[in-house]
């Protein structure tokens, strides 16, 4: 029996299933490799000032494969579950006699370790991002090239008064740069009335309490703009603009979703935990290859902003206490901090527990 007949006694949906979990295992390896990122910030500036490592680990629990370095003493470890990792140093959480203990090195040292891993996700994503800015084909503006049919019900925005030729500006105020920002302002500010500022003839005016159609998505409403944006000229000065505007714009919707979180507009089924993001990356792989990279970009920069909230037990809160022992000179008890980040580490892990709970039952 040739191989071709041999594969034509494969069921269909065995295909099907096999491929989703190839698109699964790619989103694991890319979600460890923002982990690794992320650690690895961590980890080369602890080397750099000469602190005590112990353990540079991949995932949580048993560990899969260990190797412990003869020169320098640190063991290095995959372990089975692939969500999450921790560089563990001597005297970062426990008491430690070792001169190149952690909590032993100059304050300012201590910072930059703590903000290493965080920023380092940052810039990846802004870098990944840059690159996916300069090898698109076309660039879009902020000007208003046509409009599309109105919603029923409501007036076009030509009707209220925009018009083909318009450079938008400001979305209620919100500066926009390029067409990525000003489809995300509108789709996150238009569900209500707004007043949108454009340059018209050489002169900047606002048009006041534009109305757009909506849709739902995920039990959320957002705006729905009518109008298409013109193409623009792909040189130097506006490549830049646009990797500038595309960075900028992407931390600034990760603090706006913490915002809209808090405030109620986003309920508990947007919120995902790594399952859940998990299965978005696969999602976004089988969508398109720009869309997965954008979504693996946006992943690593919402990993640093998150990590730098002043909340116990993320690298922000630890660096809550190495900042007030720079201002006031002396460090925190010891026990006060460690007694503050265990409580943090349980009620991050009591929720990291429930929103995966929920992904797995949306899941199956």
């Amino acid at each position: 029996m040739t191989g071709l007949t041999v594969f034509s006694y494969i069921h269909v949906a065995d295909w099907r299933f096999i491929i989703n979990i190839l698109y699964i295992l790619l989103a694991i390896l890319i979600f460890g490799l923002l982990i690794f990122i992320h650690e690895m910030g961590h980890y080369l500036f602890a080397r750099l000032f000469k602190v005590k490592i112990y353990e540079f680990s991949i995932g949580m629990g048993p560990k899969l494969i260990s190797r412990t370095s003869e020169k320098t003493g640190i063991t290095y470890s995959l372990r089975a579950v692939p969500f999450g990792g921790y560089l563990s140093m001597a005297g970062e959480d426990d008491e430690s006699d070792d001169e190149n203990a952690y909590y032993k090195k100059p304050v300012l040292q201590r910072i930059v370790i703590t903000a290493a891993g965080a920023l380092v996700n940052i810039i990846v994503g802004m870098l990944v991002l840059s690159a996916l800015v300069i090898s698109s084909d076309t660039l879009y503006s902020t000007t208003i090239h046509s409009f599309d049919k109105a919603v029923e019900g409501v007036a076009s925005s030509e009707e209220q008064g925009l018009a083909v030729g318009d450079r938008i500006t400001h979305i209620d105020g919100t500066r926009v740069f390029t067409a990525n920002d000003l489809q995300y302002e509108l789709m996150r500010s238009a569900i209500k009335p707004i007043d949108i500022t454009v340059v018209r003839n050489g002169e900047s005016i606002t048009v006041e309490d534009i109305t757009f159609g909506t849709f739902t998505e995920q039990g959320t409403a957002f705006g729905d703009p009518d109008f298409f944006v013109a193409p623009e000229e792909k040189s130097f000065a506006n490549t830049s603009r646009h990797v500038f505007a595309r960075s900028y714009s992407t931390v600034k919707m990760v603090y706006d979703t913490i915002y809209d979180l808090i405030s109620g507009r986003y309920g508990a089924e947007a919120v995902s935990g790594p399952v859940g993001i998990t299965t978005t990356l696969g999602d976004a792989a089988k969508s398109s290859g720009v869309d997965f990279i954008y979504l693996a970009a946006f992943i690593s920069i919402n990993v640093g902003v998150m990590n730098l909230l002043p909340l116990p037990a993320l690298d922000g809160g630890r660096l809550v206490f190495h900042i007030i022992e720079l201002i006031a000179r002396r460090p925190v008890p010891r026990k006060i901090e460690g007694v503050i980040h265990g409580v943090g580490l349980m009620l991050l892990l009591a929720l990291l527990a429930l929103v995966t709970l929920k992904d797995l039952v949306t899941l199956f």
